[in-house]
């Protein structure tokens, strides 16, 4: 089957059952106005599910059945709904699943608050796998999402850190290192780790699963940094937001380093400026130097050649399984990613 079906036809599938799942832990209680309705905000707006469905199928790939793994993909999706509401506030965006974000909508404070509480909810799930898994499996889930959380955290430092200090000088190993630590472990290694714990009953060794979890979550961060310049309007955030926000993307690092050096100076000067005061035609202008640098089209060849480092290192995880529906979605996922347009 090709990436246009059984991609598409996984994500419907596993993603229904763990949005249902997703509804059961979330709470129908006081306060509602400004939490708990709140908090169903973002998990409502749908979203790819791309993560939980990763690990549904890994773990049915490796033998169990999907419904061991739909809690800890419940857990996934919670975790990365909250730490997406925080990432609109760090990064100040406007436009989140095709809708205002929640701070926009409701006030920083109420919106950090509600970031914390779906933090919070995420690991009801994963207590309750001592009921579904055992009490030994259950911990090493959990102990695999606290380093995945921590992970995630390190690799905001470091791009945050980056705008903060106005970093001029990084490579494309700074990039992917930071991609590495913000996008990989969530979007793709903990999904297949976690996958693979509960189908080999912890039986794996789950350092297996980073390299090539790595270079998934690569080729999807690097696509979507391009999405984000020349999406149409299916792209579900704000177009252009991470040139706004002074995001170091791919190709942002690609012009720093094949800028002439006025043009550097020029960049150095806009991008210390706060977003509220770095202009449209400003950020326009580094759009253009982008194009004139061949910034774009140097991304998508990196995305490229590290998507095709993640088919072989498939090959090498994967190839001993039998064949399935859920072994060819974790294959297929690798090209999927160009074709999704959000």
């Amino acid at each position: 089957m090709s990436s246009a079906t059984v991609v598409p036809e996984l994500l419907d599938e596993y993603g229904a059952v763990v949005r249902r799942s997703i509804e059961a832990y979330l709470p129908a209680m006081e306060p509602r106005r400004h939490l708990y309705d709140l908090a169903a905000d973002y998990p409502r707006r749908g979203g790819k599910m791309m993560r939980s469905t990763l690990c549904v199928a890994t773990a049915r790939a490796f033998g169990a059945p999907a419904e061991r793994a739909v809690l800890s993909a419940t857990a996934i999706e919670l975790l990365h709904n909250a730490l997406l509401v925080h990432d609109d506030i760090e990064d100040d965006s406007e436009e989140r699943r095709g809708r205002p974000t929640l701070h926009v909508l409701h006030g920083v404070p109420i919106a950090i608050n509600v970031g914390d509480a779906l933090t919070l909810l995420s690991l009801r799930p994963l207590m309750d796998n001592r009921h579904a898994l055992g009490p030994h499996l259950a911990m090493r889930i959990l102990e695999e999402t606290e380093r995945t959380a921590r992970e995630s955290a390190e690799g905001q430092a470091l791009e945050l850190g980056w705008i903060r200090e106005n970093a001029t000088d990084l490579t494309e190993a700074d990039y992917l290192g930071m991609v590495l630590k913000k996008t990989c472990w969530l979007s793709s290694i903990h999904p297949l780790r976690i996958g693979a714990l509960i189908g080999t009953e912890d039986g794996v060794d789950l350092d297996r699963f980073v390299t090539f979890g790595f270079f998934l979550g690569a080729a999807f961060q690097i696509h979507d940094d391009v999405l984000n310049l020349v999406g149409d309007g299916r792209y579900g955030k704000e177009l252009g937001g991470d040139l706004a926000e002074g995001k170091r993307t791919l190709m942002l690092i690609h012009l720093f380093q094949q800028a002439e050096p006025e043009e550097l100076d020029r960049l150095r000067r806009l991008l210390a400026l706060p977003r509220s005061e770095r202009r449209q035609e400003e950020v326009a202008w580094i759009r253009a130097a982008m194009d004139r640098h061949g910034s774009i089209e140097y991304a998508r060849d990196v995305a490229h050649g590290v998507a095709g480092a993640a088919l072989n290192e498939f090959s090498l995880l994967f190839d001993g399984l039998p064949p399935s529906r859920d072994r060819d979605f974790i294959e297929q996922l690798v090209t999927w990613v160009f074709d999704r347009h959000a």
